[in-house]
């Protein structure tokens, strides 16, 4: 319940605001236990010192301070830079940035050869890093000829006039770039509504009210449920950047979950192609490529999926200095095609990496790598030697998929003692820093959790053998480590779960959290009315395993089936398909502590303590282990716990 009243807050109130909220609601409810004590004399005391704090303290305390090496941080030491405008809530904080003396310049991948650049931007930074930008758009088309200078625009000059869907709408630069390029009709998804706001409303005169043109239209919604809710098809679905270089180089991205890159993501976006239409994704590359290889697998096996005999006809790879497209037919590429890719990436000084034919003498030509990496990669993952380049590469690179949908980890444990012996060279910067960061987090929680775990029994040891005898130790800690364990694991497991099905992980975590919080209360009331507590375990316990196998079997298709219901009717389905398992969960946990209680009280809150800890160590360890043996498998060890 906390997490959705922090949640609706942030949509009303600044975070300042809404931290002396919280703050202040807190000590009152402080206040109230103490009142319910029959302290009362220090109730009303604690509440007004919660109040008066609360609104005494100094802005500066709450005052958000990125860190200096964050994007926005480093524009604003620029001369003449300054803050237009902020805007937060849940989804990110975004802060539109004017630099006059030293203009914005920003075309991610823009040829080395271009010869225009771009108009007057405005730089909007989300979290203080994520860059896209707002372009002065006067009416003039020629303006943005700069916006066919980078590798995305590939697509329109294979398809003539296409009817195009922008899959994170941003600042508008691909609604710029369909414009220029004469799509007839846009349809532009983007997830932060604050986004939509800035261009449509105090930045619209600015950005050439592109978002009110009869020939756009805008969506607020994450992108790939947009897109399996939709019965439309389009000639062109784009993928554009929607991260910052420095995040995606950096590696602090590993444990972000992103169903946009999965093999059914890639599907689905794929079924909703007209006929010759084109898939178009832009990533960020990196030496040694990783993004790219991993993606251009996962459009494999996406393609060998859909019932494609030869993937390797169907698609095509390009790349600059620091971008790379990927394209996705729905049928395959003629000779004409082929051409038109050759010519634009020989116009542009782009290189190419894949297309059906090529010659390896064609790769890494302009701008050139150690080794064909791209062209090598590409040409195994078409090939019969798929398996042993997915195991040999030197990243993870296998496809990403809903069960695992952890596209941006690319770390493998076999590169470590190699990167450490490069250090001096900056081999520890082609690390996952945010799969070590999590990593070093589960070993500090384990850590803490032996102390506070093991210190205790130094004092709560038996006052006699029959009470040994009657509640071992072991077995309290045993049973109360399986039900953390195993309460968390469900919990993270189907938050992932319904992500999507929600449309945002923020929705997922408020809906799905606070329903499993509720409803294993009401359990863990009912539960202890009743006589028959062994009978009752056994049945919450029979329940859990029936309710959880179920679910794994079934909600991906009940999903699917509901995915285009309105929000308010999916958020009651969640609430409905939660409710019967969540209140079985909320059994075993007041019956274990009604034995303790009666056969060894003083341990008591030794096994509340092992509870928590089992919660907050499973948190992490979920997380780590779904990277690895997916969500399925999590749920299938929090089962057998």
């Amino acid at each position: 319940m906390g997490t959705l009243l922090i949640s609706a807050l942030l949509y009303i109130l600044p975070p300042q605001d809404c931290l002396r909220v919280v703050a202040g609601l807190g000590v009152t409810a402080a206040s109230l236990a103490v009142w319910a004590g029959k302290r009362r004399q220090w109730a009303a005391g604690i509440a007004a010192l919660a109040v008066i704090s609360a609104a005494l303290w100094p802005s500066s305390w709450l005052e958000l301070r990125p860190s200096p090496y964050k994007g926005m941080s480093i524009a604003l030491t620029v001369p003449g830079a300054r803050v237009l405008t902020e805007r937060s809530n849940p989804i990110a904080n975004i802060t539109v940035v004017e630099s006059p003396v030293i203009p914005f310049r920003h075309a991610p991948g823009l040829s080395l050869s271009a010869a225009a650049e771009p108009p007057p931007q405005l730089g909007m930074f989300t979290d203080a890093d994520g860059l896209s930008t707002i372009t002065h758009f006067t009416g003039d088309r020629s303006a943005l000829s700069y916006l066919d200078q980078q590798t995305a625009p590939l697509p329109y000059h294979l398809l003539k006039r296409p009817r195009t869907l922008v899959l994170g709408a941003g600042g508008g630069a691909d609604v710029l770039r369909a414009l220029y390029h004469e799509a007839p009709y846009i349809d532009a998804v983007e997830l932060n509504p604050n986004l939509i706001d800035l261009v449509r409303g105090e930045f619209s005169g600015f950005a050439g009210h592109i978002h009110e043109r009869p020939d756009v239209m805008v969506h607020v919604g994450e992108a790939r449920s947009f897109v399996e809710a939709s019965g439309g098809r389009w000639d062109l679905i784009q993928l554009p950047l929607l991260d910052s270089f420095t995040a995606a180089s950096a590696g602090v991205q590993a444990l972000s979950e992103s169903p946009l890159y999965t093999v059914e993501g890639l599907q689905a976006y794929h079924g909703h192609l007209a006929p010759g239409g084109l898939l178009a994704i832009t990533r960020w590359l990196r030496s040694p490529p990783r993004e790219s290889v991993k993606l251009f697998a996962t459009a494999v096996l996406a393609l060998e999926r859909a019932g494609a005999s030869s993937p390797g006809d169907q698609l095509a790879l390009i790349h600059g200095w620091n971008t790379a497209t990927l394209l996705v037919k729905n049928g395959i590429f003629e000779a004409g095609e082929i051409a038109t890719v050759r010519m634009f990436t020989e116009a542009r000084s782009f290189d190419l990496a894949w297309y059906p034919g090529m010659s390896a003498w064609e790769a890494n030509r302009f701008n050139r790598q150690a080794e064909p990496y791209l062209y090598r990669a590409a040409a195994a993952l078409v090939g019969p030697e798929r398996d042993n380049f997915l195991t040999n590469y030197k990243f993870h690179v296998a496809p990403a998929t809903d069960d695992r949908p952890y596209f941006f980890r690319f770390f493998k444990w076999e590169l470590l003692p190699e990167l450490v012996s490069l250090r001096d060279q900056g081999g520890l910067a082609q690390a996952d820093v945010g799969y070590l960061v999590v990593l070093m987090t589960l070993m500090q929680s384990v850590l803490a959790s032996f102390v506070l775990i093991l210190l205790p029994l130094f004092v709560l040891r038996p006052s006699s053998r029959a009470e040994q005898k009657a509640m071992p130790h072991w077995r309290v800690a045993v049973y109360f480590l399986s039900l953390g364990f195993g309460f968390i694991f469900i919990e993270i497991s189907f938050i992932q779960r319904f992500t999507l099905f929600l449309g945002h992980p923020l929705a997922a975590i408020a809906v799905v959290l606070a329903a499993f919080l509720v409803c294993a209360g009401i359990g863990s009331g009912l539960c202890l009315r009743l006589r028959t507590s062994e009978t009752v375990l056994a049945a919450a316990a029979a329940a859990i395993v029936t309710f959880a196998t179920a679910y794994l079997l079934a909600l991906p298709l009940l999903e699917t089936a509901l995915l285009a219901a309105p929000f308010a009717a999916k958020v009651i389905i969640t609430l409905l398909l939660i409710a019967p398992l969540g209140v079985a969960m909320g059994v075993p946990f007041p019956l274990g502590l009604v034995a303790v209680a009666s056969e060894a009280p003083r341990l008591v809150p030794w096994a509340w303590g092992i509870n928590g800890c089992a919660s907050v160590v499973g948190a992490v360890l979920a997380s780590i282990l779904a990277m690895h043996i997916g969500f399925s498998l999590v749920v299938c060890l929090a089962i057998s716990l």
